[in-house]
């Protein structure tokens, strides 16, 4: 059984309030825990899709990087916490992690090579929420992958369609492209990759 506490509540107390073994994922969003609904067939398609596609390229290339089963990242400030879709860790930094051997958590933006969000319901939390706390990590590239189309018009255009964003950090900031329909996207932690928009989609 979950137990309870009181809210809001830092980073460092929602890592110790996190239940072993869970059957759900939690998320800390200033300072309040939120239960990451369970996701569709085509969400868990698309995910499984993404980390097997980047899988191959790792191994392919012999590439330092590595995709952990599970794994919460800690924005600068000390009220929230995430567990994203799929995350690629460079294994040559995570030494310099302090906490990751005892916790999996990655606190430091270049022990990551790439975040993938597969949007969900609540898609103001990718959109909006992630790209600045990430952006301020110094994390270099972040894909948002709206397979449904329900990102807000001025993210994704209108008439609002399926999109892919990919956000990267350039001088300290990110910079966004967008892919859709047969357009191969175009990845800096992966230039090899062979996979575009329709690809991804179809998985769901």
């Amino acid at each position: 059984m979950t137990q309870t506490i009181a809210q809001p509540i830092s980073f460092d107390e929602f890592v110790a309030w996190y239940p072993e073994n869970a059957t759900c994922k939690y998320e800390l969003h200033n300072g309040n825990i939120v239960e990451m609904p369970l996701g569709t067939g085509a969400h868990s398609n698309i995910t499984g899709l993404i980390n097997l596609k980047l899988a191959v390229q790792i191994d392919r290339y012999e590439l330092p990087y590595s995709i952990p089963g599970d794994c919460l990242l800690k924005p600068l400030d000390d009220e929230s916490g995430y567990q994203p879709d799929v995350i690629v860790l460079d294994q040559e930094k995570l030494n310099q992690e302090p906490r990751w051997q005892r916790e999996s958590v990655i606190t430091l933006g270049n022990s990551v090579r790439l975040v993938v969000e597969v949007v969900s319901q609540n898609w103001q939390n990718d959109y909006l929420r992630k790209v600045g706390d990430y952006e301020l990590m110094g994390i270099p590239e972040y894909w948002i992958v709206d397979y449904l189309g329900l990102g807000g018009r001025r993210f994704i255009g209108n008439p609002k369609s399926p999109t892919i964003s990919v956000y990267k950090r350039v001088n300290g900031e990110y910079e966004v492209t967008q892919f859709r329909d047969n357009e191969r996207i175009e990845s800096w932690a992966f230039p090899d990759l062979a996979l575009t928009a329709q690809q991804i989609f179809q998985a769901g």
